[in-house]
């Protein structure tokens, strides 16, 4: 009975998978990626516009672009990014990983101080 439960969660599991795998193969890596900072503190905001593999500074963070996707069939939508930031008080990052335009706060930056979210990947 469990052998037979199993076999059916996955046989019905799979083809989602799959097709999520098939989507995440879809995607198009962009040239550049926008991204909004914002300082909790002052209320000062800036948007960057990063080439990949390009860093910024604002305040005392290093926010660096190294990589930015979007789906091919549908340029305007959720885009994501894989970010390095760093703060000049840390000697680790304060945050590596991938942000999605979409729902920034499902990988956010976590700082005190500091906003970071990816607002688009921009195509050539």
């Amino acid at each position: 009975m469990k052998r037979a439960f199993a076999a059916l969660t996955l046989a019905l599991c799979l083809p989602g998978a799959l097709a999520a795998q098939d989507s995440a193969q879809q995607s198009v890596e962009a040239p550049r990626g926008e991204l909004r900072w914002l300082d909790k503190v002052s209320g000062a905001t800036d948007d960057l516009d990063l080439a990949v593999g390009e860093s910024g500074t604002r305040g005392r963070l290093t926010i660096r672009l190294d990589d930015c996707r979007y789906p091919a069939d549908n340029p305007s939508g959720d885009a994501y990014a894989h970010l390095t930031i760093s703060d000049t008080l840390a000697t680790e990052p304060v945050f590596q990983g991938w942000m999605i335009a979409s729902s920034p706060a499902l990988s956010a930056l976590d700082h005190s101080r500091y906003d970071v979210w990816l607002l688009r990947c921009k195509t050539p």
